[in-house]
């Protein structure tokens, strides 16, 4: 097999979703599989609706995903010349020819074909036109085979026929000297020597008119695949009401760019009953051979679930390092990494996001812990003071607490009081958290420490002082 050449080539005109990244991701993987090469390429001639903040925006999403390319990336509005050249090179071969059509003959020709109830195809005007009007602006319309049909062999959706006869000469070169989508992809392909094009299912109905460009430049077709498209879990097209779509909100939503890619990968594609994939596994065994013909619907439950995994079985110290921004945007400064290592340990087996795991980590870094209204009704009485002076009373008297330490004090605590576990846990998880739920109360006080368990205890006390005397 020749070196396999693969491609992204995303219009920057908002960011990268799901389905775009799910593309580019295949196109990687089958390059890596096959250690070929990955071209990036910015389809950009829509001048006024692509942006450069677009362009960035994919860039961090396929970086953000681990997805690194081998050249480019390459913008077609820098290669306006080389689209030109081509169409002029189809011109002098009589596969092309100008259209001097205005846009209203155009649009009554093709409200005549609806009032005949026609397909509006374009009648050739032009083509016979003599002479040619040099005083007006002309497109060049590709001249498309009429008769017989173009073959489409999918490596995934299998052989696809198309009828010649329904198929447009369609416009190569607008009369602004800008390249329609057809025509730039087709040279694109040609010029960077591209073997497989992986796309998505919606660019099916363009690859006849695509595959009859090819053979007018004389170049030999590359491989195509379409993937279909991703549905929401409700098996309906995808919308903002399925919630994410776009790859950098699942950042923000605290997903580790392990666990999209795992999640995207697995939308259309699969292998035995394995779910969870290192990225050496997938590049090792993925093949397009695997990738099914029917749409993928997205389950969010399935994210959450290889979210939660990867955060579990991740280095602690990486996890630290990627929650400390989410805890920081709360408005906290962690100088203390010790600390932050300790939290991520408190909480690493109980969150899915690392969005969930700041919100639950916020009790560790506040200066003045605020309660429950409920759970301080119901465990900060005069009942628990003692608890938390006779605590305070055994921590004064040790150098340091530990998880053991904690735990021991906690049971002597019951014991000496006749009491079960949970009468002396919780009101202590609430004078140290605010909440009735957290992570284990003597995990908890190890994180803490010593001096800030003291200091939530006292004002605990102060604070059952304060409405006792009411």
């Amino acid at each position: 097999m020749k070196e396999v050449r693969t491609r992204f080539a995303p219009s920057p005109t908002g960011d990268l979703h799901i389905g775009g990244a799910r593309t580019a991701l295949f196109n990687w993987l089958l390059a890596r599989h096959y250690h070929g090469r990955f071209i990036l390429r910015i389809e950009d001639t829509d001048v006024a609706r692509s942006t450069q903040e677009s362009i960035q925006v994919i860039l961090d999403a396929m970086t953000w995903l681990g997805m690194d390319w081998d050249e480019g990336p390459f913008y077609q509005s820098q290669r306006i010349s080389l689209y030109q050249e081509a169409a002029e090179k189809l011109l002098r071969e009589g596969k092309a020819y100008r259209c001097y059509c205005t846009p209203e003959e155009l649009e009554a020709k093709r409200e005549a074909a609806l009032r005949a109830e026609i397909k509006p195809k374009y009648d050739r005007t032009c083509l016979h036109r003599r002479p040619p009007y040099p005083e007006r602006p002309f497109a060049i319309r590709f001249l498309s085979p009429d008769k017989g049909t173009t073959v489409v062999e999918d490596l995934i959706q299998g052989r696809v026929e198309f009828d010649n006869a329904e198929l447009d000469d369609l416009i190569i070169l607008r009369s602004d000297g800008l390249p329609t989508y057809n025509f730039s992809v087709v040279a694109d392909d040609v010029t960077m020597a591209i073997t497989h094009v992986i796309r998505g299912n919606d660019h099916l109905n363009n690859t006849p008119r695509q595959i009859q460009i090819y053979q007018a430049l004389g170049s030999p077709l590359p491989k195509f695949g379409h993937v279909s498209m991703i549905l929401g879990p409700d098996k309906k097209k995808l919308s903002k009401r399925h919630g994410a779509q776009s790859v950098m909100e699942y950042k923000k939503m605290g997903y580790l760019p392990e666990a999209a890619v795992n999640y995207l990968v697995r939308l259309g594609w699969s292998y035995g009953d394995q779910e969870e994939f290192t990225q050496e596994e997938l590049i090792e065994k993925f093949t397009l051979e695997a990738v099914g013909k029917s749409a993928a619907a997205i389950n969010p439950g399935k994210l959450d679930w290889l979210n939660s995994q990867y955060i579990k079985k991740i280095e602690v110290d990486e996890v630290a390092r990627r929650v400390l921004p989410f805890i920081e945007a709360k408005g906290y400064s962690v100088t203390d990494l010790n600390l932050l290592r300790k939290v991520v340990l408190s909480l690493r087996e109980r969150v899915k996001t690392l969005v969930e795991m700041a919100d639950l980590a916020e009790f560790y870094f506040l200066e003045e812990i605020a309660y429950e209204e409920k759970a301080a009704e119901k465990f900060l009485g005069s009942e628990s003071r003692p608890i938390f002076e006779q605590i305070i009373d055994r921590l004064s008297k040790e150098p340091v607490i530990d998880k053991g330490m904690a735990h021991r004090l906690i049971q002597q605590c019951a014991e000496m009081r006749g009491e079960p576990l949970v009468k002396v846990a919780q009101p202590l998880r609430v004078a140290l958290t605010g909440k009735t739920a957290s992570p284990p109360i003597d995990e908890v006080m190890d994180v803490l420490g010593k001096a800030t368990v003291i200091k939530r205890l006292q004002k605990a006390i102060e604070y059952i002082e304060g409405h006792t005397a009411k």
